[in-house]
């Protein structure tokens, strides 16, 4: 399990204040060897290492994964197209993300690599694409050897979700709190009526 901050965007040396929707707490999941370091070395090879804050922990107990989903805000599921086995789990880490964040729409994209081992390959493309249409969230496959740029780009799509998704929810809590304050100064005013009368 990798945890990772990615901080504002730096526009022309113009960093962006806002950080309540800027920074993405970022989580890369899977099982054993299908290449989350690699993948999480790829996309942080910017020669800034100060921009991204992470912790790279393969610790498997309850309480420290549970601990990693409560923090994070979106998840980049990796599983290796050599191995059935790392498929299958996706969904047992959908449920279980579902599960602690106790959300319905949890931001998360499913990255399949290893396809430079076409030869060894035991999950098809077809099979991927199926099993993110069915948890409606991207998909994408890459080779962290090869360094193709599907493997950025699951990434980035993942930090646009994640911050799509902190707008929306903004903007829904504004909508909330609005509708809130105008149900107390019409039971105010149905008061104060009342009490005239």
């Amino acid at each position: 399990m990798i945890r990772l901050s990615v901080p504002a965007p730096n526009h022309g040396g113009n960093t962006v204040t806002n950080t309540k929707i800027s920074e993405c707490k970022l989580v890369v999941l899977g099982n054993s060897s299908v290449g989350k370091s690699g993948r999480f070395e790829m996309i942080t090879d910017d020669g800034d290492d100060d921009n991204h804050n992470h912790n790279n922990n393969d610790e498997t107990g309850d309480n420290h994964r549970e601990g990693q989903i409560r923090w994070g805000e979106g998840f980049l599921v990796i599983y290796s197209v050599t191995d059935r086995r790392s498929f299958d789990g996706v969904l047992r880490i959908k449920n279980y993300l579902d599960e602690v964040k106790k959300a319905r729409n949890v931001s998360m994209v499913i990255l399949a690599n290893k396809t430079d081992l076409e030869h060894n390959r035991e999950v098809s493309y077809e099979e991927g694409e199926k099993l993110a249409e069915d948890l409606a969230c991207a998909f994408f496959e890459t080779s962290v050897c090869l360094g193709d740029r599907n493997g950025h780009e699951a990434f980035y799509e993942l930090v646009r979700e994640v911050r799509r998704r902190k707008t929306m929810d903004n903007k829904q809590r504004r909508k909330s709190s609005t509708s809130q304050q105008m149900k107390q100064v019409l039971k105010g005013m149905f008061t104060k009526i009342n009490n005239i009368h």
